[in-house]
């Protein structure tokens, strides 16, 4: 067992025995990475950071049901998935527009040492719109399968645990995104 494992399950005794306090470094711990994923699948910031407080919220009120041999990590991350998921359905729902970010997060974007001509800004600022537009055509299962898949790493296992799906229906959840995101692509190489 690691060492964030044992002060994670420090935390977590220390919590379920009433002491409240200690689970702030369960979230201080862990906010980064559930933000992360949570900013990933909603594709804004706002709905992240509502997504990491639900998440917590309700990782809190679920700690007595969390088995101690399990990794806290891995479980509120599942929680955080499953939270996102909520968010985008809900926001689906009210016919709003959803803007998916398909790159890294902004502090791993290598910058260039060139400066860029301008038409290298229309050019980049029309593969971002377009990407964002080929992640909206997604449903949220696929935009969420193939978000774990290709910027979590996780395994397919993983990903039909965090969905609450069986295994094939994960992969063909993160086929179908990928089939989808290769059509698109190839249509902006015909317009190109």
């Amino acid at each position: 067992m690691g060492r964030m494992e044992t002060n994670d399950q420090a935390a977590i005794r220390a919590v379920l025995c009433g002491d409240r306090d200690a689970y702030a470094a369960l979230v201080a711990h862990h906010s980064r990475s559930v933000f992360r994923v949570a900013y990933r699948i909603t594709g804004n910031e706002a709905d992240a950071e509502e997504v990491v407080q639900d998440a917590f919220i309700r990782g809190y009120r679920k700690l007595e049901s969390f088995e101690s041999r399990a990794n806290f990590g891995t479980w509120i991350y599942r929680i955080a998935v499953r939270c996102a998921l909520d968010k985008v359905g809900r926001r689906a729902n009210e016919h709003q527009q959803t803007t998916i970010p398909i790159d890294a997060e902004p502090e791993t974007i290598q910058v260039p040492d060139r400066t860029p001509s301008p038409e290298d800004f229309v050019l980049s600022g029309e593969i971002g719109a377009f990407r964002e537009s080929a992640m909206h055509s997604l449903t949220p299962l696929e935009r969420t399968a193939f978000t774990l898949r290709h910027m979590e790493d996780c395994s397919m296992e993983e990903i039909a645990a965090v969905l609450e799906i069986a295994p094939n229906a994960a992969k063909q959840a993160v086929y179908r995104a990928v089939h989808k995101l290769r059509q698109r692509l190839a249509l902006l190489k015909v317009r190109t």
